[in-house]
């Protein structure tokens, strides 16, 4: 090699373009780690509704070092996503010393099962309180059907609507029987099977039969194949057909009894 003059060029100019390489590392990591660049100020870009404020100083306190440039975004924004109420979050940085902070805040559409929420994507999450006023009906179920269970939720309000009739309470029970509690106090069973079109033909004769009886129905079985019961406070029933020949449906709960 030493005899071999256009070898030592190349060698000798690998190494300096490695050390010049070396150089501007050192140089530029000195640089971005000059106190010239500082954190001034972090910007939300919306006011939070539900999420402590002071939780949020804590995490800029906490969890926020470094300057502009060395800042862990990354670990600011799982800090930030730790919080209750927080959904998800998106941190930017705006130069000279800027970072702005996105919040999307869960919106609570229901309690789930007693104990957390649920959102209006049908996402469970834990959170101490919800908005201060809100009145929001009980889902009940697997947290596995969340999603499913809220999404009834909005069909089922769509179909009960015109009645002037609101849901307190949605259940899917584990053999995926669905139940509803008004908040009048009636429960309508739909069973396993054709839930919203049980509830349609409920829709259908409730303004011409169950609403004119001078008293309180206290529980509706829709699952008949024609028809439905209704029942009064205490236990007493009465069959209601659908058919519109004043005949009550054939009972197809044979299959449906255990819910």
């Amino acid at each position: 090699m030493w005899d071999k003059p256009h070898l030592l060029r190349q060698f000798s100019s690998a190494l300096f373009g490695i050390s010049l390489a070396l150089v501007l590392y050192g140089a530029l990591h000195y640089t971005l780690h000059l106190p010239v660049f500082p954190l001034r100020v972090l910007q939300l870009s919306a006011a939070p509704r539900e999420v402590d404020v002071a939780q949020i100083e804590a995490v800029v306190r906490n969890e926020l070092q470094g300057n502009f440039f060395t800042a862990d975004l990354e670990r600011v924004r799982e800090a930030f996503e730790k919080l209750p109420w927080v959904r998800t979050v998106s941190v930017r940085r705006h130069f000279p010393g800027h970072l702005e902070v996105s919040l999307e805040e869960h919106v609570a559409l229901a309690q789930w099962n007693g104990s957390e929420l649920v959102n209006t994507y049908g996402e469970v999450f834990a959170a101490e309180s919800a908005e201060s006023g809100q009145v929001m009906p009980s889902f009940i179920g697997q947290r596995e059907n969340a999603a499913e269970v809220a999404q009834m939720y909005g069909e089922f309000e769509k179909q009960l609507s015109p009645l002037g009739l609101e849901i307190a309470q949605i259940s899917l029970s584990p053999r995926r029987a669905w139940q509803l509690r008004l908040r009048n106090g009636m429960v309508l069973e739909l069973g396993r099977e054709q839930s919203q079109q049980r509830l349609a033909r409920f829709v259908a004769v409730y303004p011409y039969s169950l609403a004119t009886m001078q008293r309180t129905v206290a529980y509706v079985d829709l699952r008949y194949r024609n028809g439905f019961a209704a029942y009064f406070p205490g236990g007493a029933g009465v069959p209601r057909a659908t058919d519109g020949q004043g005949q009550s449906g054939q009972d197809d709960r044979s299959q449906h009894s255990k819910v």
